[in-house]
């Protein structure tokens, strides 16, 4: 970017090469710095290169942004200078745990006013810190890969162009391609396998997992719990005898969810095969014995079977005693909600799930799924934060139109955090999308932890449980956002079952009170095999 190029044929550059980089959505907030951005962003979706949204809060642009990367492909989040770049750091660090090609456009005030008190500024360059590549001299082509890039740009005024701009000769590129290295890898059998499949493991994991006969040990967003080797009831099974006698585990993505998942793969006894995952950080928190670097073993023939099947029999057996326990249950449970929205979920649909308990609680009641129905069930796993969950999923239901569904299931702290991800101005493209909130009225996953023991009981609702006592209605009323409020298990079945377009906020009471019990008796299911 040449210093003395005018703002707008700056911007007009920043856009031709983000285009050129296979970016096809820009989710604008506006700003007055930023105005040059906006400008030429505009005419190049008018050109049809680009679909533009916009949105007032940046926190929420930059999470709808990384809603659109999921689904979508590379997406860029535009905002003026100031405090504003501080609100996309949240969305820029989950792009960069998870690996996923956002890019952050910032502008910034001309280098004669850089180390000033001039108003908002303050130093941009590096803001986020040495995880995310900064560039403030645009090249010829954005090195976008697997991860976020940050470009800040210097405009000085004017701010607004003279004409209007037809882009011409701009040739739309596919984005990043992942390129594996063509080594073809044999495991060996042998030791007691299980495959386990953390966040974005992909088919990879399944495909092993059948090739060799072995237990699918699979988060409900792998992109693997499809077909007949995943283990439903995994996570208690590994706290029981069938779980002492794992021998080895080969990991692929990245697995956050379960404590006993962790417990495994720490233990002397256990050899761990790294099968890589995305994410600015690729050294995991365990101890790995071997890599496989093709993202595609194979195994020669398949291990003996009946090492699966006893792992199949005793989850057959625990699911059936996990059902019976929750349908004893006098309310709802979050368990049945979660199960609920799963059964709901069709061919070719989408899900967007939230941090804390519903994704785990999804974990334990995913409903089985077939190889090829093409569900897509995804989360913020990254960094696991609650930040910007409804705007995720808007994004990833506005970059994914093909759905046959678009789901969002999420608690009541997580649906409170991005309650700016409803408001949506008139003119903006809304999806078909049916949020689930799951309301106990408070933060219930503290209550599963060591920090809801008893002994913290006087003090624990004002440092984690944080009764809210918001109504839910209101606040969607505010954004004149559908809501229904649902208390039985028929009547959330028919609510799943009867969208009404557009998106739409299904509320569904459970208690809080009583959770760390219920997860006690859960957890002790894994004693019956």
């Amino acid at each position: 970017m040449s210093a003395t190029a005018s703002a707008t044929d700056t911007a007009r550059a920043v856009v031709t090469r983000l285009v050129e980089a296979g970016v096809r959505h820009v989710v604008l907030a506006p700003g007055s710095r930023n105005a040059p951005l906006a400008f030429a962003a505009h005419d190049a979706a008018a050109a049809g290169l680009l679909t533009l949204h916009t949105r007032i809060d940046e926190r929420t642009a930059g999470f709808l942004a990384i809603g659109l990367t999921r689904t979508a492909g590379p997406a860029a989040v535009v905002c003026t200078s100031g405090t504003a770049v501080a609100n996309l750091h949240p969305a820029v660090l989950e792009a960069a745990h998870a690996g996923l090609p956002l890019v952050a456009v910032t502008a910034d005030r001309p280098a004669r006013l850089a180390g000033t008190g001039a108003n908002q500024t303050t130093d941009q360059v590096g803001v986020f810190g040495r995880l995310v590549e900064t560039i403030e001299d645009l090249p010829d082509r954005l090195p976008l890969g697997f991860g976020p890039l940050h470009l800040d740009v210097r405009f000085d005024e004017p701010l607004v162009p003279d004409d209007r701009w037809a882009p011409e000769g701009i040739v739309p590129g596919e984005g990043p391609q992942e390129i594996r290295p063509m080594v073809f890898e044999t495991v060996a059998l042998g030791p007691r396998t299980v495959v386990v499949a953390g966040d974005d493991a992909g088919p990879p994991a399944r495909v092993l997992a059948e090739q060799a006969g072995w237990p699918l040990l699979a988060e409900p967003t792998s992109g693997s719990r499809t077909g007949a080797n995943p283990v439903r009831t995994y996570r208690l099974l590994l706290d029981g005898e069938l779980g002492q006698q794992v021998e080895r585990a080969i990991v692929f993505g990245h697995p956050t969810l379960s404590r006993p998942v962790s417990r495994l793969l720490a233990r002397d006894d256990v050899t761990v095969v790294d099968a890589g995952s995305r994410g600015v950080w690729t050294d995991r928190p365990f101890a790995v014995d071997g890599r496989l670097v093709s993202g595609r073993p194979n195994v020669e023939e398949a291990d003996d079977p009946a090492w699966l099947e006893a792992w199949q029999g005793a989850d057959r057996e625990v699911s059936r005693a996990l059902d019976v326990l929750l349908a004893a249950e006098p309310d709802l449970t979050p368990h049945e909600v979660a199960g609920a929205v799963s059964r709901a979920l069709p061919p070719e649909g989408l899900l967007v799930v939230g941090a804390s308990n519903p994704v785990r609680d999804l974990d334990l009641m995913v409903a089985p799924y077939a190889v090829g129905d093409r569900r897509k069930v995804i989360a913020n796993r990254g960094l696991s934060g609650i930040d910007g969950t409804v705007s995720t999923a808007i994004g990833a239901a506005l970059g994914r139109p093909r759905s046959s569904r678009a789901f969002a299931l999420m608690g009541d702290v997580t649906f409170l955090h991005d309650m700016t991800g409803l408001v949506i101005g008139p003119g903006e493209q809304r999806p078909d999308l049916t949020i689930v909130v799951v309301n106990d009225d408070g933060g219930s996953i503290f209550a599963t932890l060591e920090q809801g023991a008893e002994q913290y009981a006087d003090r624990y609702d004002t440092l984690f449980g944080t009764p809210h006592g918001a109504d839910l209605a209101a606040l969607c009323a505010a954004t004149r956002t559908p809501h229904w409020r649902v208390g039985s298990l028929a009547e959330l079945e028919q609510a799943l079952a009867s969208p009404n377009g557009g998106i739409e906020v299904v509320e569904v009471r459970v208690r809080r009170d009583n959770r760390r019990d219920l997860d006690a008796r859960i957890r002790g299911l894994s004693a019956r095999p």
